[in-house]
């Protein structure tokens, strides 16, 4: 149920879920695939604003797409940097990852069979899925130096018709999750979640967005 109590519990798990990582110049900008164009939309801005040479888009079909999309995630982002101006030569393509930690691992095979290394990047991501980004790019690539961002849209106004706020929820909740249990399955390096968010996380859970929760 959407009252004023549910938006202030997932507006804490929202704020939790950005790093607040300022932008600095980096060798590359690796947009993670989701359904959510305005990631690459974002990611398009930030290499025509100089903020790196090289863009990288990644992700297949994942859980969300493969039942809205015929076409990869990482196909469809890089259209949409296109026709924003981007290069194509610009651009590399991953398009076979399902997950975030394949869309790390992945990256670093096509970067190698390119053979590219980059030391620092830029990843972009949906606004509630930084952290996770973040904690699942420092496990299986740790020596690079990392700054996090998405698209700059208020929990407010962020909802759309094809992502309703209820989905949100549903999935900040599981991510959050995934932050906490993650590491122990080496996905992921540990994050400290405050005492309040975690309660905020049980709340909601209690409340019935557990959607996206891991299964096992």
């Amino acid at each position: 149920m959407l009252n004023k109590e549910t938006l202030a519990l997932a507006k804490k798990l929202w704020d939790y879920h950005h790093t607040n990582h300022t932008l600095e110049k980096a060798d590359c900008i690796l947009a993670l695939g989701s359904h959510d164009l305005r990631v690459a939309e974002r990611a398009a801005q930030l290499y025509l604003d100089g903020w790196a040479p090289l863009l990288i888009f990644s992700g297949g079909l994942g859980n969300f797409t493969k039942e809205m999309w015929t076409q990869s995630e990482a196909d469809l982002f890089t259209a949409v940097a296109v026709k924003m101006g981007v290069p194509k030569d610009a651009i590399l393509i991953e398009n076979k990852s399902t997950n975030t930690g394949e869309n790390i691992l992945f990256t670093q095979e096509l970067l190698k069979e390119k053979k590219i290394e980059p030391s620092s990047f830029i990843v972009v991501q949906k606004p509630y899925m930084e952290r996770r980004s973040y904690a699942t790019f420092k496990q299986h690539w740790p020596g690079k130096k990392l700054i996090v961002t998405s698209p700059q849209i208020a929990f407010e106004d962020y909802p759309t018709e094809e992502i309703p706020l209820e989905k949100v929820i549903n999935i900040m909740v599981g991510d959050l999750q995934r932050i906490k249990f993650y590491p122990a399955k080496g996905f992921q390096v540990y994050q400290k979640i405050p005492g309040d968010t975690w309660q905020a996380y049980e709340q909601l859970v209690a409340a019935g967005f557990d959607k996206h929760l891991m299964k096992d």
